[in-house]
């Protein structure tokens, strides 16, 4: 940000329904590819499953999953589609281990992480695990790069 202290960042905080739809884009999609690897006859069936092996194995595959997306890109493609991205408290890249804690909550203890969040930190739009791996999400913009007009044929 420099030395100028009128210059303030402005960071759009991602809404709670917006992060719930990239979520649930994202669990299908990642559901789907674990589903079609691990029982490629039944794969829709394996969504359903409880059993705890299929917890621990389906909840290190979103980890891996977010953790990468978010790690190196900021973005799951969940949230690209919605328009969201993981920073830093200042609005800057994530590091991967930042991603990485983050990206644990959501794995493996989403609910509990979700209602900390929601009744311990009010108003905030953090999870429990945001707040422990200093991340937020925040709305992006999808904008043509700079020096760059597209035009769209009306069909």
């Amino acid at each position: 940000m420099g030395d100028d202290y009128n210059e303030i960042a402005t960071l759009h905080l991602g809404r709670w329904d917006t992060r719930f739809w990239a979520w649930l884009i994202d669990f299908i999609l990642v559901s789907l590819v674990l589903n079609i690897f691990s029982n490629p006859f039944h794969f829709f069936q394996g969504i359903f499953s409880w059993n705890p092996l299929d917890f621990l194995i389906r909840s290190t595959g979103f980890l891996i999953y977010w953790t990468v997306m978010e790690g190196y890109h900021g973005q799951s493609v969940g949230k690209m589609v919605m328009n969201l991205k993981v920073t830093d408290r200042e609005g800057k890249p994530v590091r991967l281990s930042s991603a990485f804690i983050e990206s644990f909550g959501k794995s493996f203890l989403l609910p509990v992480d979700c209602l900390i969040g929601w009744f311990g930190m009010p108003g905030k739009k953090l999870r429990l695990f945001n707040r422990v791996s200093g991340t937020i999400v925040i709305k992006t913009d999808y904008r043509e790069p700079e020096g760059v007009r597209y035009i769209r044929e009306h069909e």
